[in-house]
């Protein structure tokens, strides 16, 4: 015998989980406009010819590059599973693509900040 579920159960769930998507996008945002903030502190406050500023820019540009392949890994994901009949809320794959982003975003700004 099945236990009944609430009426607020099942259009709960998705809301949730369209919340948390907008949520990650707004702290994306936000924490990417700090992290530009503070490097154009950096450029500016530093030569570019610096070991500190030259490995701080590799590693900017080798975060975002790794992070592009992340998303698209998960994306491909999402599209193969999708092909194969596993259809994912827009909502759950914009998080999983949303996800290296926003943790190398979050990352930087505390790492630049201090």
């Amino acid at each position: 015998m099945k236990p009944s579920a609430s009426p607020f159960t099942a259009p709960f769930l998705p809301m949730m989980g369209i919340y948390s998507a907008g949520m990650m996008a707004l702290e994306l945002w936000s924490t990417s406009l700090s992290t530009i903030a503070q490097r154009q502190h950096l450029w500016q406050t530093q030569p570019f010819f610096s070991p500190s500023m030259m490995l701080e820019n590799q590693r900017m540009v080798t975060e975002k590059i790794e992070a592009s392949v992340e998303a698209s890994l998960a994306m491909q994901k999402a599209f193969f599973g999708a092909l194969n009949g596993r259809y994912a809320p827009w909502w759950v794959t914009s998080q999983q693509a949303l996800s290296p982003y926003h943790r190398r975003s979050r990352a930087n700004s505390r790492r630049l900040s201090r």
